[in-house]
């Protein structure tokens, strides 16, 4: 089960994402592409002024892209990490509201926004409290929308790695058990399944879910040629690395840097190495009335 620390904050992310200014600084952004089809499935793409929530908004990542689009979208940023929301804060983006807040306590009126966006994040909320709360603030038919850029290096177990050196990284991660949630355990899905499990109630009373089922998703490659020393840095933002101290780091380390310095690793005439994996979209609507006894699928738009 997660530890709850201060401020309502998952122990391990709270620890783990100390480092603020270095996790701006070397944690990916969204390819634009990413951005318009996780825009586009949530329906706010071309949607004027939309009020958007972009849920554990860390140090602004993906809020950064929302502030740039043409929508001129009226985006409120709430994030409970105190280090992250004062690196979002001072980047001063236009139509961008940064407030303190969880998912499971929102600073925002009830059916109040079109769509919560929760980039890099859903995974360490993915409870019936959360989502009961993000229900509340969602207009009727309003969007969730998640979005995540993961390295093979910290991807699934059943995923495979594009390089040797990034599957030796990758087994290298999953040494790493801290039973915290994490988006390659893939545990955050079950509390959509949750809505609709079968209870003694169940066979007497209709299911009363509050997002539809199943869940769409539209997975993105990406590439990224980095210098050594920056691939270390940006593993180093994975909370669970960054907390590691004495001898497990220097062996964390030096497990790495010799998968990364393999005979069999190409690199450019700069130097450098390519980073390989996906962006994951998922997007589900909101259920807006009660009683139904069944769930609409998730439809995909082509843009």
């Amino acid at each position: 089960m997660a530890t709850i620390g201060h401020g309502g904050i998952n122990h391990r992310a709270a620890t783990g994402f100390s480092k603020s200014s270095a996790y701006d600084q070397h944690r990916p952004a969204y390819s634009e592409t990413a951005v318009t089809e996780l825009l586009n499935q949530t329906r706010v793409a071309g949607k004027k002024n939309a009020q958007i929530l972009d849920l554990a908004a860390g140090t602004g990542k993906f809020t950064v892209s929302l502030a740039a689009r043409e929508e001129q979208y009226e985006i409120t940023a709430v994030e409970p990490h105190d280090g992250m929301r004062e690196v979002l804060a001072a980047k001063n983006l236009k139509n961008v509201a940064v407030r303190a807040g969880t998912a499971e306590k929102l600073p925002l009126d009830d059916e109040s926004v079109d769509v919560v966006i929760a980039a890099q994040a859903f995974h360490w909320f993915a409870t019936m409290p959360a989502l009961k709360e993000i229900y509340r603030v969602l207009k009727p038919h309003g969007s969730l929308g998640m979005i995540w850029n993961i390295e093979d290096y910290n991807a699934p177990r059943g995923h495979k790695a594009t390089t040797s050196w990034e599957a030796k990284v990758q087994d290298l991660t999953w040494t790493f058990n801290d039973n915290e949630p994490r988006f390659r355990h893939e545990k955050w899905r079950e509390v959509f399944d949750d809505q609709i499990k079968s209870t003694p109630m169940a066979l007497i009373t209709a299911s009363d879910p509050l997002f539809s089922l199943p869940l769409g998703q539209h997975v993105e490659p990406f590439e990224v040629w980095l210098p050594k020393d920056k691939i270390w840095e940006r593993y180093n933002t994975i909370s669970h690395i960054s907390v590691t101290d004495g001898e497990k780091r220097e062996q964390t380390y030096k497990t790495f840097m010799d998968a990364l310095n393999g005979p069999e690793v190409e690199e450019n005439e700069k130097k450098e190495v390519a980073v390989h994996g996906n962006t994951y979209i998922v997007w589900t609507t909101k259920v807006p009335s009660k009683g139904r006894s069944s769930l609409g699928g998730v439809e995909r738009i082509d843009a």
